[in-house]
């Protein structure tokens, strides 16, 4: 654990039942058991230790951040709030750390966009982060790039609780609430109200605690070097940006319901269009336009201004300014020549699950099997099925097994699908028996 003062929390006579105050740190409980480490209740989070900082603006609030982190010790708890929902990138608008030693300090990269002056200083530190895959990314494009890390949701997971969200851990573990209650704010929106920084700085608070305590667990179950490969595994990929789609107009809210290649191709021209404009004003593309009108005007096809906006989605202000717009989009797709619509896209992989007795009955039943297999270990070893292994990879060694069924082979075939050695070691060979045809049974 960290030497760090303790936290204020709500005075005792706030609590539910005076419960007792207890100090930031607890031993975890066997997952999946919902124990509640303090006598008389959780005790909410108001306040962090030091009261809430500041957000860091300028190169010389940076610079003394730099120089305190520096000089701090152990691991370093980081976090970064986004405007996923308001805004079209997916940036960071703010970034929270702390350290012992260091304190907390909360940055705003909108004026300082290069914090890697920070990040070599704290570089080789171990970082601890809850759900980092989310946030790896955006905090690569300000320069920090974790080392090591060590994430908490993950560790969770792997762990076998059933609620790993940052605040029911902390509740569960440590004994303490945390409102969650500006998780899906306009965190681009300038100034940050109190609140917002207040919330923001309780989110990197507990992360090392918490760390230390999701750590004991792990290693009590014999799990710490899965989880050390895990770890290993998102600094090495973790940064790297969503991969973008090939045809991502096929992923609108409701496109399943139209019928033919001319309505797809309204589809198509108009999700275009639609990020276009997102792209340009930095804004979320279901702000410009949701979804649904979309599929409204892709089923209606409406040739005019007045027919448009009658339609579900077209009402507001900034969507009829750009009516034009849409009904530019929309002949578009009408003047397409046949040779020119939206075709089928080649299936990647295997085909969808349902299809498989049909298309190959020898395959489906191998499928089966192998999910029995991954449901048992998963069950043994306290797992999600799919922290085991990805549905995805499953379903890709059923369909195409290696040529010569071995155990080797297999676990060079898993390799291949990015999993790593320790489930590898788990379903190798289990699976190597599930993809071997069974021995028909004599009449």
């Amino acid at each position: 654990m960290t030497d760090e003062p303790p936290l204020r929390r709500r005075p005792t006579e706030e609590l539910p039942g005076n419960a007792p105050q207890h100090p930031p740190s607890a031993q975890p409980q066997p997952a999946g058991e919902g124990a509640d480490p303090t006598d008389g209740g959780p005790v909410p989070l108001i306040a962090p230790r030091d009261g809430t900082p500041d957000p860091v603006a300028t190169p010389a609030e940076l610079a003394e951040v730099v120089a305190r982190f520096a000089a701090g010790t152990g691991p370093v708890a980081l976090d970064a709030e986004r405007a996923s929902g308001y805004r079209y990138s997916q940036r960071a608008y703010l970034v929270q750390l702390r350290r012992a030693g260091a304190g907390t300090a909360l940055i705003d990269p909108l004026p300082l966009p290069d914090l890697s002056a920070l990040d070599a200083v704290i570089g080789e530190a171990e970082w601890v982060l809850h759900a980092a895959s989310q946030d790896l990314p955006c905090l690569a494009e300000v320069g920090l790039r974790p080392r090591r890390l060590f994430d908490t949701e993950l560790a969770a997971r792997l762990a076998g609780f059933e609620r790993v969200g940052l605040a029911a851990l902390t509740e569960q573990l440590l004994g303490f609430t945390l409102e969650k209650h500006h998780s899906a704010a306009d965190w681009s929106s300038r100034p940050l109200p109190e609140s917002w920084l207040t919330y923001a700085a309780l989110d990197v608070e507990m992360l090392t605690d918490l760390r230390d305590a999701l750590d004991a667990e792990l290693t009590r179950q014999g799990k710490s070097a899965w989880a050390a490969e895990e770890f290993a595994a998102l600094v090495r990929t973790g940064a790297r940006p969503p991969r973008v789609r090939a045809e991502p107009w096929r992923r609108t809210s409701g496109i399943h319901r139209l019928r033919g290649a001319r309505a797809q191709a309204r589809v198509r021209s108009m999700w275009y269009a639609r990020d276009q404009i997102a792209a340009r004003r930095d804004a979320a593309p279901g702000r410009v336009l949701p979804d649904s009108a979309i599929i409204a005007a892709a089923e209606l096809d409406p040739k005019d201004e007045k027919t448009l906006l009658t339609l579900p989605g077209f009402g507001g202000r900034s969507v009829r300014r750009l009516a034009r717009t849409w009904l530019a989009a929309l002949d578009d797709a009408r003047q397409l020549p046949e040779d020119s619509l939206p075709v089928s896209p080649a299936v990647e992989g295997p085909p969808p699950p349902h299809r498989w007795a049909e298309r190959d009955p020898v395959a489906a039943g191998r499928l089966a099997r192998c999910r029995e297999v991954v449901i048992r270990i998963a069950g043994e070893h306290n797992l999600p099925p799919e922290n085991l292994i990805t549905p995805d990879s499953v379903r890709r060694v059923a369909w195409t097994p290696p040529e010569e069924i071995t155990e080797a082979s297999v676990a060079e075939t898993l390799r291949g699908l990015n999993a790593r050695e320790w489930q590898i070691g788990l379903l190798a060979p289990d699976l190597t028996e599930a993809l071997t045809p069974p021995t028909p049974t004599s009449t």
